[in-house]
């Protein structure tokens, strides 16, 4: 691991931070911060209709007043359409793209869903012929929709060692693992932003929620084909709510609005967070400045190497 990375925030700006959202964060800056590194700052706001500059600005607000603070100037998603289309031009003169015109719903009922995603895939794009690839693009247009660009992903696993996780193995399966890159109406896709977005950030350490583990061989494969370095990967428990769902926005889960009433302030806020995940034994008041003299990777692997979520009390 560098011996001094640059780790990132990468909120979106839906709606305001929530616990969950907060440990994410929190865990990102202690793991670069605690290595003299750089913590960079990107507002994922690749989608428009949810996206709002006024959320994205009280996030940026918050985080100050948290105290986890960032380098340089933000970087948005939304101004980096030519990035991504010359990312993407690169992977399709590899021959590693193809169209999909399979509808979400088609392809989301063609498997089983799998960790990490919110239905499956079996490729049935992947291998059309010149013949019935212009009569489903002939339907497409029909219907008022373009086509997909998915990434062409083997059949392999990629092996690499998580700072919190250990060793781990993730399985790609070529078809069911086949990653939108652009989607069918022209926005491109998460897969293909993060990594580019990581790369042109310097991003060289990645700290996560445990939910994106999975999605970590697509991204591999796709820094492969760009030619980029691969990040270290960290990933961590989800705080879940008393049934066991993950915490958001969208619910309102833990809100910091809520938790700024119930604790007082930004510090007892993080002392609060901190004491939930177990990187402190008591809940009271603390600075992620002051975590950083007690922050200790080796006991947070042991405790957490396994562990996909913990109560948020």
């Amino acid at each position: 691991m560098a011996s001094a990375p640059t780790g990132r925030f990468a909120p979106s700006p839906t709606g305001r931070l929530h616990a969950g959202n907060i440990f994410a964060y929190l865990m990102a800056w202690l793991a670069a911060r605690s290595r003299q590194g750089r913590v960079v700052l990107r507002i994922e706001d690749l989608d428009a209709q949810r996206s709002r500059a006024e959320h994205a600005d009280a996030i940026m607000r918050d985080l100050e007043a948290l105290g986890l603070c960032w380098d340089g100037e933000p970087l948005y998603q939304s101004a980096r359409a030519d990035a991504y289309r010359a990312a993407l031009e690169e992977i399709e003169r590899a021959g590693g793209a193809y169209e999909c015109f399979c509808t979400r719903a088609e392809a989301s009922v063609q498997s089983a869903p799998h960790l990490g995603e919110g239905g499956g895939y079996t490729g049935a794009c992947r291998e059309l012929g010149a013949e019935e690839r212009a009569r489903r693009a002939e339907g497409a247009a029909r219907a008022g929709r373009g086509a997909a660009i998915r990434c062409r992903m083997p059949d392999t696993a990629v092996c690499f060692t998580d700072i919190f996780q250990g060793v781990q193995r993730v399985q790609v399966r070529a078809g069911f693992d086949d990653a939108v890159l652009r989607r069918s109406d022209g926005l491109f896709a998460y897969q293909l932003a993060v990594v580019v977005d990581d790369a042109e950030q310097g991003i060289d350490q990645v700290v996560r929620g445990f939910d994106l583990l999975a999605s970590t061989g697509k991204q591999v494969r796709i820094q492969q084909l760009l030619g980029y370095e691969q990040p270290v990967y960290g990933h961590i428990p989800l705080f879940v709510n008393s049934e066991g769902r993950r915490l958001s926005k969208r619910d309102g889960d833990a809100s910091l609005d809520s938790m700024l009433r119930a604790y007082g302030s930004p510090a007892a806020v993080i002392g609060h967070i901190a004491s939930i995940a177990g990187i402190i034994d008591r809940d009271e008041p603390a600075t992620p400045h002051e975590l950083l003299s007690i922050y200790d990777e080796s006991a947070l692997r042991q405790r957490w190497e396994g562990c996909v979520s913990v109560e948020c009390r």
